[in-house]
């Protein structure tokens, strides 16, 4: 809008004409917002309120009489209150960049003043105590100026061609130097025990290396010798097996040969022997009952009779026997024990029929039978007929 005028952010907006401004100043200060201002009528210019840097480089004597080269750097800028914007513009407005300068000019000479009295070693070890005295000593002049600093920085020191300050360092490097050498020579120390711990590790593992190879070794010709022993001795041992199945396998043939011998010859002998021996038992028998009939008159052709069956009787339990399979438990008398019972067999039924017919002569036949079974029965012998 025509005669609307704005300040930027780092600048204070300076009015002149009508009105004075405050405190008795040629001209009003705006900052921060805008104002119409009459053209013609009023005069409108500009002061920088941005941060500025001016530098010193100034020769000063210490109070040991060494002339030192003294560098810092100064920041600075106008303050923001309307007394300094004032001070600042009534004195830098036309020419801004005279406050750089102007500020270098005041600080170079408060540098002499504080570092005349303090010595090279004040001056080296404590820079931060130089630059707070050296602002603390500025900070009224510069605010009559409008200004404030916002720091002041000691970019170096230097004392030429004198080397005062390198003979000053030369006892800390000659510490430095020392401890320097003494740490050099601690690890080279250190280099070398290590080094002879290294060659004691190697040459230890060198023989436990050695050992255990030395066991290995061993082992494995103990291994190997038993191998080759394992395959003998196996052998002889299968071997020895063998022997024993033969041995065993040829008695069990022995053995089943004896029964076969037993059961193909023996048995059917004493078979044969026993069955002639029953048909002789038979016969007696039965001419012992013809006797006994032929004192009976009563019953004569049935006594007859049944002594003519008697021996067919016999006969056919004999061959019965010789056909079956008899297993003698207790040899000879056992089958005497079979001859008897048939024999007693035999009476028992001739004894039967002679009751049947109320024949006398029956209570003697069951007498005999009954001393015949006795005597049969009294035999101790086990005999098993299948």
């Amino acid at each position: 809008m025509f005669g609307y005028r704005v300040p930027a952010p780092d600048q204070a907006m300076l009015i002149s004409g009508g009105r004075r401004g405050q405190g008795g100043a040629p001209f009003r200060v705006v900052t921060g917002h805008g104002k119409f201002v009459l053209p013609i009528f009023r005069k409108v210019r500009f002061l920088t309120l941005a941060m500025c840097e001016s530098e010193v480089a100034e020769t000063c004597v210490t109070r040991q009489g060494i002339a030192l080269t003294v560098r810092a750097v100064i920041a600075f800028k106008v303050g923001n209150d309307t007394e300094s914007v004032v001070n600042a513009g009534q004195r830098f407005l036309s020419e801004q960049d005279q406050m750089a300068v102007l500020t270098g000019r005041i600080f170079a000479g408060h540098l002499r003043s504080i570092i005349g009295s303090m010595t090279v070693e004040e001056i080296v070890t404590e820079r931060q105590k130089l630059a707070t005295e050296v602002l603390e000593t500025s900070k009224t002049e510069m605010a009559k100026i409008g200004l404030i600093v916002d720091s002041l920085q000691i970019q170096s020191i230097d004392d030429g061609e004198t080397g005062y300050i390198e003979a000053m360092s030369a006892p800390h490097k000659a510490a430095i130097q020392r401890q320097a050498q003494i740490a050099q020579a601690q690890a080279t120390q250190a280099s070398v025990e290590a080094q002879q711990e290294a060659a004691r590790n190697q040459a230890e593992y060198t023989r436990q290396t050695a050992i255990v190879q030395a066991e290995y070794s061993a082992e494995v010709d103990r291994a190997q010798a038993h191998a080759a022993q394992a395959g003998p001795l196996a052998q002889a041992h299968a071997q020895q097996e063998v022997l024993a199945a033969q041995t065993e396998l040829a008695q069990r043939a022995a053995q089943l040969r004896q029964q076969e011998l037993v059961a193909e010859v023996v048995k059917p002998a004493e078979a044969e022997a026993e069955r002639i021996r029953l048909l002789a038992m038979a016969e007696a028998e039965r001419m012992k009952i013809q006797a006994e009939a032929a004192a009976s008159h009563d019953r004569v052709a049935l006594d007859r009779m049944l002594i003519d069956q008697l021996p067919q009787i016999v006969k056919e339990a004999s061959a019965g026997l010789a056909n079956a399979n008899v297993n003698v438990l207790n040899g000879t008398d056992g089958l005497g024990e079979i001859a008897a019972g048939l024999v007693g067999q035999g009476l028992t039924i001739l004894d039967s029929v002679r009751r049947n017919l109320g024949t006398p002569d029956g209570e003697n036949a069951n007498a005999d039978k009954n001393g015949g079974s006795g005597t049969a029965n009294g035999h101790s012998g086990r005999v098993e007929i299948e």
